[in-house]
């Protein structure tokens, strides 16, 4: 056969080819399902723990802070805040007590305002400005609930205060907020441990928000608690503890 004929019938074929394959592909698309369009006003889902609402109170004033001379308040920064002894209005930066926990109930006793150090530990959540404003308070659930202790919880600076109370707190109940988590997770989570089948919501509660995620995923990941210098990694796989690894 000579070259020209050879390359003509190449050419036939390839375009039969072609042609078949487009045909295929056009009988496939109009033969299968269309995916559904998503509605963009479709409101996303939220979780039982997204839902809840949290108080804010919104201070701005000492007078603001001293209406809470009284109430119980919970902390919300678990693993955070340094807390202090309160020796009459007044505290020792350079010793404190401890760190507060997640859900510990504080009740509120009295407000103050101390200069506070420049730099270190004492000024590294709440900024020291010209001088702090602290919390005095009890804890009605320590081994000495009659003991005053006291937390900073914002500053005053160029004229103004400045307050964190709404981030570090939280104003309501958090068994009552939380209580889908259930008795026996709030069980442990009082006792500041985690157990398989916890979340990382609730592993935050009990362990602090001091965390080192390995991952992007929220609760699909691992996740490093800090736990007040004594680290405890968890995996997470569909949402739940799988594995807890003391540090």
């Amino acid at each position: 056969m000579q070259t020209g004929p050879k390359v003509a019938i190449g050419v036939t074929v390839a375009l039969v080819l072609a042609v078949g394959v487009r045909v295929g592909l056009i009988y496939k698309a109009n033969h299968e399902e269309m995916p559904v369009a998503k509605n963009p006003y479709e409101p996303a889902k939220l979780s039982d723990d997204d839902a809840v609402f949290l108080r804010k109170e919104r201070p701005d004033s000492l007078k603001d802070e001293r209406e809470l001379i009284g109430k119980t308040i919970w902390v919300s920064a678990g693993g955070q805040m340094d807390y202090y002894k309160d020796t009459g209005k007044h505290v020792d930066y350079a010793h404190p007590v401890g760190t507060l926990k997640g859900a510990e109930p504080l009740v509120i006793k009295d407000v103050f305002e101390q200069v506070a150090p420049k730099s270190g530990r004492a000024v590294a959540r709440i900024s020291a400005g010209e001088r702090h404003v602290l919390l005095a308070f009890t804890m009605p659930t320590s081994g000495d609930a009659a003991a005053l202790y006291a937390v900073p919880v914002g500053n005053y600076h160029d004229g103004g205060y400045e307050f964190l109370t709404d981030e570090i707190f939280f104003y309501d109940d958090p068994h009552v907020l939380y209580k889908h988590w259930g008795a026996d997770v709030w069980a442990h989570v009082d006792k500041h441990e985690v157990v398989p089948g916890m979340t990382e919501n609730e592993c935050m509660m009990a362990l602090g928000q001091v965390i080192t995620p390995h991952g992007d995923k929220v609760g699909d990941r691992s996740v490093t608690y800090d736990n007040d210098g004594h680290p405890v990694m968890i995996d997470f796989v569909d949402g739940k503890a799988t594995k807890i690894q003391q540090q």
